[in-house]
């Protein structure tokens, strides 16, 4: 960056007054709300003071800037850390916000919110995730500038907590960032030595430098957190180096407060009228809560400006490409849009066949199709992209990031975040896969897609007990259930060919949150439930989603034999089922039957764990036949058995 700010308004003095404005913005947001995390804010100011005024380049004017750099606070408890310095940088988060932390309706809320507050990057609280999505933004970086090198040239940083790197997910995406040499990506450690429940030592004695340092990562050591120009120094160094960085800057946490800080009481509590009062006498403070001195709005205003002046160029290059390359400059104003290209439904629905394949294997074609339409749909698994469907061409690499396939490794929860921090960034749709089983081992952030509505695609295969012979481990029982209690997550779990096709057109089609793909391992017929409509009055109507609707339709054809009226219903979307209230109800899944209760008159399922065996043995075990579930119904209907 060549815009840089102007020295003479720089001092120790400014510095000291901005880190003490940072330090009393939070511990006043806190003292307000009754309610909240002042220690790690006032550990960590001098550190995020340094980065946002001499490194951080950003637009308030236009958070949506696509190349200014990411900031991720992943130690989410110190939130009003972070609202202090988007009200200093004059983001549109006027002063009455800070009067209103943690309240409802207030655009500061307890832990960042992304879409809830201009300028924050993503929602964090949940310790680690942050760490893992600025990962996924670092990659997502680098995948871009190899696409659009005029336009794509920026840094991710992230501050993080002790709490963030005990984590498990901290090490799946350190490990993956260290392999991948994302050299654009900065993360500092705010290194208080302090969790809630006292010292780090308690827990944990990991030596944190060697462990990034085995990672791959440039490491280095700030051993005063106070030092502004060793922080400077430090960053300055990362930036230049071609390796992601980890900064470890020892600080103290609730620095300055009398008998607070250094210790857990700084960590979740409000420091009291009493003792808030004699920090700010201690540190020379004497100005109203709330306040931000003039001088210190002066370096912030003459920073941003550099910030808007970069960003002046950066349209000035979208300018020239567009002159120069209409077609690159309009696909660049596609993706990042979130346009979906012409003809991709077309694309999708000339996979279908005739063909019995499992639904993974329609799900590969459809991947295919629409990846030749849409190049920024990029993914892959867990380990796993043969076996659930997701090989999608060669693999980004430290050597290439032009590529589109995403080696995740056997790291499902990091795999996840990272997908979200890819989405966040922008310019791509992505995807990532793993078996259905192990849905669980990624669900946390699955559960941030949701709550950040990112369009992130989840596609979970080996759906049910007919995987057979891994056995219960590997057999989904509670799985799709459990997704569908997730908010704002579109479950889809197709039957054929037909039905998958639509379920890939109805996730890139959604724009406001994630979907999950169940699949199945097994081949599956084409047929669809209505070439089985029959004329008989309909007196049973069986609901059945994907491996399970051909056994639905061959059960209908049996009662049928019987005179019985049967229709087949096989919603792609569980959750929009609308029962005939005329009918008697029929539900055949492969999994918990607890949410039939009080739709289903008959409810077949497994609420039980699976088998070892062959798959057609497993199911048949657990009454997955046409003899067993038309006797069930037959019984039913004779009043044999009441449900």
């Amino acid at each position: 960056m060549t815009d840089t700010l102007d020295p003479t308004v720089l001092s120790v003095e400014t510095d000291r007054l901005a880190v003490s404005t940072l330090r009393f913005l939070a511990a006043d947001m806190v003292e307000a709300a009754n309610s909240g995390h002042p220690g790690m804010p006032m550990g960590a100011a001098p550190m995020a003071w340094t980065l946002w005024s001499r490194h951080l380049r950003h637009d308030p004017a236009d958070p949506e800037w696509p190349d200014r750099d990411r900031f991720v606070l992943s130690a989410g408890h110190g939130s009003a850390l972070l609202y202090g310095l988007l009200h200093t940088f004059g983001y549109h988060l006027p002063v009455t916000e800070l009067h209103n932390f943690r309240q409802l309706g207030s655009r500061t809320p307890g832990h960042p919110e992304y879409g809830d507050t201009p300028g924050v990057e993503s929602t964090t609280g949940p310790l680690g995730q942050g760490l893992a999505m600025s990962v996924g933004m670092a990659l997502a970086e680098r995948m871009m500038n190899a696409r659009y090198p005029e336009l794509t040239d920026h840094y991710t940083y992230a501050i993080v907590g002790d709490g963030c790197l005990m984590e498990g997910v901290s090490h799946e995406a350190a490990s993956f960032a260290g392999h991948h040499q994302l050299g654009r990506l900065v993360v500092l450690w705010d290194d208080n030595d302090i969790t809630i429940d006292g010292n780090v030592d308690r827990a944990s004695s990991d030596d944190q430098l060697a462990r990034f340092a085995a990672y791959g990562w440039h490491t280095e050591q700030v051993l005063d957190g106070n030092d502004i120009a060793a922080i400077d120094a430090a960053i300055t160094r990362a930036k230049a180096d071609t390796r992601p960085s980890f900064i470890a800057v020892r600080t103290v946490i609730g620095a300055g407060a009398p008998g607070v800080e250094g210790t857990p009481k700084a960590h979740g509590s409000p420091l009291g009228e009493a003792v808030l009062a004699e920090t700010k006498a201690l540190a020379g403070w004497d100005h109203p809560p709330f306040t931000v001195p003039a001088s210190v709005r002066e370096v912030a205003a003459q920073w941003t400006q550099a910030g808007e002046h970069a960003h002046a160029v950066w349209r000035e290059q979208v300018a020239a490409l567009k002159k120069a390359a209409p077609e690159r400059a309009a696909e660049f104003d596609r993706v990042r849009n979130g346009a979906l290209p012409a003809g991709l439904s077309r694309a999708l629905r000339e996979v279908v066949g005739d063909t019995p394949r499992a639904t993974r294997q329609s799900s590969q074609a459809c991947l295919d199709a629409a990846r030749r339409v849409m190049p920024e749909l990029v993914g892959g698994s867990a380990d796993l992209s043969g076996s659930t469907g997701t090989v999608c061409g060669d693999l980004v690499s430290r050597n290439d990031f032009s590529a589109g396939a995403i080696a995740f490794g056997i790291r499902e929860f990091g795999m996840a975040a990272i997908m979200n921090g890819i989405s966040l960034h922008g310019g791509f749709r992505v995807f990532g896969s793993t078996f259905l089983v192990f849905a669980d081992y990624l669900r946390p952030a699955l559960r941030l897609s949701a709550l950040m509505r990112q369009p992130v695609i989840y596609v979970l295969t080996h759906d049910s007990i007919a995987v057979g012979e891994d056995g219960p481990t590997h057999q989904p029982v509670e799985h799709v259930e459990s997704l569908r209690l997730i908010p704002g997550l579109q479950v889809l779990r197709p039957a054929n060919d037909a039905e998958t096709a639509e379920a890939w057109r109805l996730a890139l089609e959604c724009t406001d949150g994630p979907t999950a793909l169940i699949l199945s391992r097994q081949a599956l017929p084409q047929d669809t439930p209505a070439k089985f409509d029959g004329q008989l009055p309909v007196t049973i109507e069986i609901v059945a989603t994907g491996s399970e609707v051909a056994l639905a339709v061959d059960v209908a054809e049996a009662l049928r034999a019987d005179g019985i009226g049967v229709r087949v219903v096989s919603p792609l979307d569980r959750t929009r089922y609308v029962p005939d209230p005329s009918a008697t109800i029929v539900s055949i899944e492969a999994g918990s039957t607890s949410v039939w209760d009080g739709i289903a008159d008959v409810a077949i399922g497994i609420d039980t764990f699976g088998a070892s065996g062959p798959g057609g043995a497993v199911l048949a075990h657990f009454g997955f036949t046409v003899e067993a579930v038309a006797s069930r119904i037959r019984e039913h209907l004779a009043g044999a058995i009441t449900y």
